[in-house]
């Protein structure tokens, strides 16, 4: 899969999920066993526009060159997701999240995201300049 691809299926489920989470948080929070309050809807409203501003990003990025930049938004998303995989896995351990069907394929996601923005952020030589 090229790099373009990748980022372009990022962008989609970014966008997704994304869009889920800030229009129909309920929705949301009911897939992972979890009772919708006001507080966790404004929450997951949050996360949800974070989302599509990572889409937005991932998908304009999509056809960009080599560079030290793409570099660090690769890093950065890879980041995201090993950061990301534990939370609900422990959250859901320890009774918070309730419905396995609804960690479980988030997990899996995670996962295969952190390969595919290590894999091309390693593809990326950055050039070193001297400072002089």
């Amino acid at each position: 899969m090229s790099r373009s691809t990748f980022l372009t299926l990022v962008a989609a489920v970014a966008f997704a999920v994304g869009a889920l989470a800030a229009l129909a948080p309920a929705v949301l929070l009911a897939s992972k066993g979890v009772a919708a309050d006001a507080a966790a809807a404004v929450w997951v409203r949050e996360v949800g526009v974070a989302l599509l501003g990572l889409a937005v990003a991932s998908f304009g990025l999509r056809r960009q060159p080599d560079s030290p930049g793409l570099r660090a938004f690769l890093l950065g998303n890879l980041v995201i997701q090993l950061g990301l995989l534990p939370i609900e896995i422990a959250a859901y351990r320890a009774g918070v999240l309730t419905r396995a069907s609804g960690i479980v394929p988030n997990s899996a996601l995670h996962v295969l995201l952190a390969c595919g923005f290590a894999h091309f952020a390693a593809k990326i030589r950055v050039e070193r300049r001297s400072p002089l």
